[in-house]
């Protein structure tokens, strides 16, 4: 094989590598169903649970990620993101939690008709059990109105979309 032969067979091996070595992540729901038993999942629920959970993980994310992630932390700290919703719901409901999930957004999910105590929490926040609502930080939107939704989650800093800075 001729030198110049070698050189660009070496980089394409190098640069089919480093595609192999993408960013891999996925999201992993944590949710308890009636029963007591505690599911792990890479899809959620198909109905809404009080308990769910939902946290990306994996990957091989580069120093700027992880100084994203930190800046995110801090955003999620500041101002947590709660979904309020039902098994009524439907759509609405699904597209809120469709844009929290594109936006790579953490958020704890509450079934407002899960009990007392998640029916009292969106009362206080919403003024009714209004659902979908969104609570980020002190702020509650209730009804699912996406440029509502995208301008508070902007404005508390969190990301437009869940992929990670090159």
């Amino acid at each position: 094989m001729r030198p110049g032969r070698l050189g660009a067979a070496s980089l394409a091996l190098a640069a089919g590598l480093a595609g192999a070595s993408a960013v891999a992540q996925t999201t992993v729901y944590r949710w308890v169903d009636r029963e007591g038993r505690v599911h792990f999942t890479d899809q959620p629920p198909t109905e809404a649970h009080s308990s769910l959970t939902q946290r990306v993980v994996g990957g091989n994310f580069s120093a700027d990620a992880r100084a994203s992630s930190v800046d995110l932390q801090a955003v999620v700290q500041k101002f947590p993101v709660v979904l309020y919703t039902s098994a009524e719901c439907g759509e609405p409901c699904r597209m809120a939690r469709e844009l929290l999930l594109k936006r790579g957004i953490p958020f704890s999910e509450r079934n407002a008709q899960s009990g007392p105590e998640v029916a009292d929490e969106l009362i206080k926040r919403a003024g009714g059990l209004y659902v979908p609502s969104l609570g980020v930080g002190s702020n509650t939107l209730r009804g699912y109105e996406e440029s509502a939704w995208r301008t508070v989650l902007d404005t508390a800093g969190y990301p437009g979309s869940s992929a990670p800075p090159r």
